[in-house]
């Protein structure tokens, strides 16, 4: 006869290195959502319950990332954990440098990295700035990098030692020192790698049944062929919405898990109310895929919700509009009026006048590129719209309502379901904290139930703590 096989517990689940390098009870993260959606008050709520968070800085200016941090070093004032993200901006180089400066500044210690396809000056610094030894040799990291990863070649850069390059360009420019360049040849660019699946927002559609063991063989290889003192990381984002998803993942080897879309529908999250009542009420079908606003030109796509919002198949239409047409006097007067009255609320010319002001302040060199390229400047146009909506969302402009842009993946559907009849169906009453203790409580029964249905055994009493 088998023996009976022990409960698995929520606070054994993953990494238990990853659990005390972060000071953390579960393996489990909130990650970031642009614009402050995973606000302050979130990464706080996450910090107290022994968890971490990390603040969404992607399209805020360095004065409103300063103050989300002082608001939660001073309501963390125990040192619990918390994380920033560092949105990469290619086509802004100087807005990652000011974020780093804003960071280092306040002494910030963990950093979520997104969006970045290659490896920047700007993470290069953040790196290895402050490197140092202990007594007995080993290097010592005061500040922490987690990239956010969909592909291989780019969780090859992060998995390598910092560029060569790039570390001689800081150490001229004298903000790195020779012995911080130095010891920056021995660790990689980031202590954890982030295996992103099709998840709300930019995606690249992968699949995290492909994704994981790829990446864990990369991780592997990667770590042999430098001999890093420390082992890197790997954890699990995307489609996370069900203890379910979450148990899948530490199967197939996460040392961690990311939730994101289902962290906007709570309490804490930095959206409107009426976001939050339509996030509820989405199935897993409920999403789609749209162009993304920031990389317009580009084709690159996002994953938003659809249910009741006409947002997604205007936003089509916009980019079939401008891969047919070179200018804003090209489309046709009918096409014309249909935007500027049912998607845009505004006159092209108005538009147009808004977005010269912002790069006027902002960018003035960019703006006379747009003001010399009819194709640029329709653009820049259609792109309005998708900041324009973001903004419709965040304020929860009940009358423009079905142009709401609503980055969100199909995990949403998945917990609804799950909670669908419970105290949880309302997003009032998910706090984000108890929506991570839901996943990972639900994910240690459910492996303890399969376990115990493959081996035919009855399983042992669990002594993990009640969520």
């Amino acid at each position: 006869m088998s023996a009976s096989p022990s409960a698995i517990t929520a606070d054994s689940l993953g990494s238990a290195r990853f659990r005390a390098d972060y000071g953390l009870r579960y393996a489990y993260l909130a990650g970031s959502m642009f614009k402050g959606i995973s606000s302050s008050r979130l990464v706080v709520a996450m910090g107290r319950a022994g968890l971490m968070g990390f603040l969404g800085t992607g399209g805020l200016t360095p004065e409103r990332i300063e103050a989300g941090i002082h608001e939660i070093r001073t309501q963390l004032p125990d040192g619990q954990p918390y994380g920033v993200n560092l949105l990469a901006n290619m086509a802004r180089p100087e807005a990652e440098e000011q974020a780093v400066d804003v960071f280092l500044r306040h002494g910030v210690r963990n950093v979520e990295a997104a969006a970045f396809v290659r490896i920047s000056p700007s993470l290069v610094r953040w790196r290895l700035t402050g490197l140092d030894t202990a007594p007995d040799g080993r290097i010592v990291r005061p500040r922490r990098i987690l990239a956010k990863v969909s592909r291989p070649e780019v969780a090859a850069a992060f998995l390598s030692p910092p560029p060569e390059n790039l570390v001689r360009e800081l150490v001229a420019a004298g903000r790195l020192t020779e012995r911080e360049a130095r010891l920056g040849e021995h660790i990689a660019m980031a202590d954890d790698i982030c295996v992103e699946a099709d998840s709300g927002g930019h995606t690249d559609q992968g699949v995290a049944y492909t994704l994981m063991p790829a990446m864990t063989e990369l991780r592997e290889r990667m770590q042999a062929r430098h001999g890093y003192a420390d082992p890197v990381g790997l954890g699990a984002a995307g489609g996370i919405g069900s203890p379910q998803a979450a148990a899948a993942a530490f199967v197939l080897g996460a040392d961690f898990v990311v939730t994101g879309s289902i962290n906007q529908c709570t309490p804490e999250a930095g959206t409107s109310d009426s976001v939050k009542d339509l996030l509820q009420t989405l199935d897993v079908q409920d999403t789609t895929y749209a162009p993304a606003g920031d990389l317009f030109e580009l084709g690159a796509r996002v994953q938003v919700a659809r249910r009741g919002l006409f947002f997604p198949a205007r936003a089509n239409r916009l980019y079939e509009l401008y891969q047919r047409n070179d200018s804003l006097e090209a489309i046709d007067p009918e096409t014309r009026r249909t935007i500027e009255q049912q998607y845009f609320g505004r006159t092209f010319e108005e538009v147009w006048q808004e977005t010269r002001d912002h790069y006027a302040r902002v960018d003035p060199q960019a703006l006379a590129a747009m003001e010399a390229n009819p194709k640029q400047r329709l653009a820049m146009v259609f792109r309005w719209y998708f900041v324009h909506c973001t903004r419709l969302a965040m304020r929860g402009v009940e009358e423009r309502r079905v142009n709401y842009q609503i980055h969100c993946g199909p995990a949403m559907g998945a917990f609804n379901q799950w909670v669908r009849g419970s105290q949880y169906e309302h997003w009032s009453d998910r706090p984000v904290a108890v929506v991570a203790e839901l996943i990972m409580q639900g994910a240690a029964r459910h492996l303890t139930d399969r376990l115990a249905a493959m081996t035919g055994s009855a399983p042992q009493t669990a002594t993990a703590t009640a969520a």
